[in-house]
């Protein structure tokens, strides 16, 4: 073997190691960033629109279809309200919202909700994306089978 043959045969196992290590870095990386993705309470702030449907399984005297549409505001803090319309088997009924929610690294969260009229306390699991601008959720209480999906009403604004 002559020395440019040699020599490039050093080049391409210095390029495969390189190549290799970078890989490994770059995969370490990516699982780290995986199980933090920087999100807290301040990542869900500002008013979003939003729309949930689904239906009640239990109580039998609930039991039906259900829609809800309304404005809800986040504070950054971990405290939210909303005012909101349903509809519980075609009955509408306006309500007001107060509750609280926790947001994790994972952008994953929990919601727990006081509705009235009724004072029914409602549990939310749900999921921040595009930046905060959305967010998809389901509810979390036996008998409900209820989806929700919020859009910030102004992305990119904070009202």
């Amino acid at each position: 073997m002559n020395a440019k043959e040699m020599i490039m045969k050093c080049s391409i196992a210095r390029a495969f190691t390189m190549a290799a290590v970078t890989a490994l870095a770059l995969g370490i990386a990516a699982t780290a960033k995986a199980d933090d993705k920087g999100c807290s309470n301040a990542s869900l702030q500002g008013t979003y629109a939003y729309t949930s449907t689904g239906f009640i399984t239990a109580p039998p005297a609930m039991a039906g279809p259900f829609a809800e549409t309304g404005a809800q505001t986040f504070d950054g803090k971990g405290a939210t309200t909303a005012t909101a319309a349903l509809s519980q088997n075609g009955l509408i009924v306006p309500v007001t919202i107060i509750g609280t929610y926790t947001i994790n690294p994972d952008c994953t969260g929990t919601l727990t909700l006081q509705v009235s009229p009724g004072n029914i306390t409602v549990h939310i699991f749900l999921v921040i994306n595009d930046s905060g601008n959305g967010f998809q959720a389901i509810e979390t209480d036996p008998g409900f089978v209820i989806t929700l999906s919020g859009r910030r009403l102004y992305p990119g604004r904070v009202i």
